[in-house]
């Protein structure tokens, strides 16, 4: 299992590096990662989170874990929706935030076949989610100035 990297840490705030899919250390890191998304009983989980900046997140939103190399969102719908999201790395800290409600993800799966998502609901949000993470974005960079004052102001309390 890996340690989740918190707010503070620098690693967040980098952008990940696209992964070559002839890796031999992938597979392993996905299962690893994929053991630590069960752990903590997360949704989503990105690779910096557990400190490696490469372009991967995990995600699981009630039918297994599913991985995702390299991806990229291709569309998103013009429809918003609003919703309240915490994350792994900024814990106890929830704020709204407006998404797409659907959007169009492209990747690829670890054998190196290409894979195309279209996503609504919670599982574009996760999506969403996940995709700021790499590429060095928080859920409090999302969020109204009030809500990450607010944020902030519970975190340095220590709440």
């Amino acid at each position: 299992m890996f340690e989740i990297e918190k707010i503070g840490n620098p690693v967040l705030r980098e952008p990940s590096k696209e992964v070559s899919l002839e890796d031999v250390s992938l597979k392993q890191f996905v299962e690893e990662m994929k053991e630590t998304l069960h752990i903590v009983k997360g949704l989503g989980l990105a690779s910096n989170q557990v400190g490696i900046l490469k372009r991967v997140f995990i995600y699981d939103v009630g039918d297994g874990p599913e991985v995702m190399i390299n991806p990229e969102v291709v569309w998103e719908s013009d429809e918003k929706v609003e919703d309240i999201e915490g994350c792994l790395s900024v814990p106890g800290i929830e704020v709204t935030i407006e998404r797409a409600e659907k959007i169009r993800v492209e990747g690829f799966t670890l054998k190196g076949k290409k894979k195309t998502i279209e996503a609504e609901g919670l599982l574009a949000r996760v999506m969403q989610h996940e995709i700021d993470h790499l590429n060095g974005t928080l859920i409090i960079d999302r969020a109204t100035d009030e809500q990450r004052r607010e944020a902030m102001k519970k975190m340095l309390e220590g709440e």
